[in-house]
């Protein structure tokens, strides 16, 4: 199979992979033909990639994060927790289903084979706000795992970031959504979400203090200049600080209202560029090693001109993957070729940008 941007997908493409809704339901099985009128109401609904099923790559496994299941249900726990709260301020928190959500994606993660090329099924969404909870807790999560925290402290962690945005439930759904640069008032409003979801959570024992603190603080800055309060390095709590590289990296490759979504090897270069200064290096450090820039299924064209998709991850050098080469330049290959970009021999060879087709 291969990874392909939908708005490459070529009539008569045949899924490799269902495609579901935000519910876990399934719109398209796997084995479907796709025609013209299926990828363009995929378009409409909001997806941006598929997996379809190729020859050259028939013997190509992508693994995902985390199980379909573990998915719905922590789906479930953020949509049901945010519709309780915009319908009455003042309800609680359902720790325990929290709880129970995160040691379901703490346990998936533990049990992957293969956790560099599980999280190229977090790329595009419809519904952003419940997702980016769910997306923002795997990737928090593999950081946690780089990190070799225990369980508990993973549990405190995913329990944290899960309802990281939870005070958005304060903040209109018209400025969440908006699409034009906010007003200065607007911004104020959005700058206050850490303090709301800190409430929230804080006031609910059956949380961590430490959980509530990745709410309170995912928005400060290494350096300064963060928010709610101008905290810098160590002053802002570790778990806090994993979830600040998380929350962005998912934020940059996510589709928003406002613009479309960003290619994940610029989105890793953002956060490794800003080591030392948005983000603390050393977390920065465990994301270089725990994701992978170029997902594996992703289309990609080597510095030799040559053209194929990444087929493998390798664990000890993230961004030089096994690439299947099926094309020189403009001329299609009779037979692919398997190039490892971390071998001796290919270490000059580097990957110059990823392709959609």
């Amino acid at each position: 199979m291969r990874l392909v941007n939908i708005n490459y997908v070529k009539d008569g493409a045949v899924l490799a992979r269902p495609v579901r809704n935000s519910n876990g339901q399934i719109l398209l099985g796997a084995g479907i033909v796709l025609t013209k009128d299926y990828i363009e109401k995929l378009k409409t609904i909001g997806f941006d990639v598929l997996f379809v099923m190729d020859n050259r790559f028939e013997d190509v496994e992508i693994n995902y994060a985390i199980s379909d299941k573990t998915k719905e249900i922590a789906y479930s726990t953020v949509r049901g927790i945010t519709h309780a709260l915009e319908q009455d301020p003042n309800a609680e928190i359902d720790a325990g289903s929290v709880r129970y959500a995160v040691l379901n994606i703490v346990q998936d993660l533990l049990y992957s084979s293969d956790i560099l090329s599980n999280l190229t099924d977090i790329i595009g969404y419809d519904e952003y706000t419940f997702h980016h909870s769910i997306n923002t807790t795997v990737l928090a999560l593999l950081l946690g795992i780089e990190k070799k925290y225990n369980q508990n402290q993973l549990i405190e962690l995913g329990m944290g970031v899960l309802m990281h945005d939870i005070g958005k439930t304060k903040i209109s759904r018209e400025i969440l959504n908006k699409k034009g640069k906010l007003l200065d008032e607007e911004f104020e409003q959005i700058k206050n979400h850490p303090l709301f979801g800190y409430d929230y959570i804080r006031n609910n024992h059956d949380f961590s203090l430490l959980s509530a603190h990745v709410a309170f603080q995912h928005h400060e800055q290494w350096a300064g200049g963060g928010y709610p309060r101008g905290l810098e390095e160590t002053e802002i709590h570790e778990y806090a600080r994993i979830a600040s590289v998380a929350d962005v990296y998912e934020a940059l490759t996510s589709k928003r209202p406002y613009r479309d979504a960003m290619e994940p090897y610029l989105a890793y270069e953002y956060i490794i560029v800003k080591a030392g200064t948005q983000f603390d290096p050393d977390i920065v450090n465990l994301f270089s090693r725990a994701v992978a820039p170029y997902p594996t299924g992703i289309g990609v064209q080597l510095s030799n001109k040559m053209q194929g998709n990444v087929i493998r991850q390798n664990p000890e050098l993230p961004s030089r993957p096994v690439v299947r080469i099926i094309a020189d330049g403009d001329v299609s290959l009779d037979k692919p070729i398997d190039l490892d970009l971390s071998s001796p021999q290919n270490l000059s060879i580097m990957i110059n940008k990823t392709l959609n087709w």
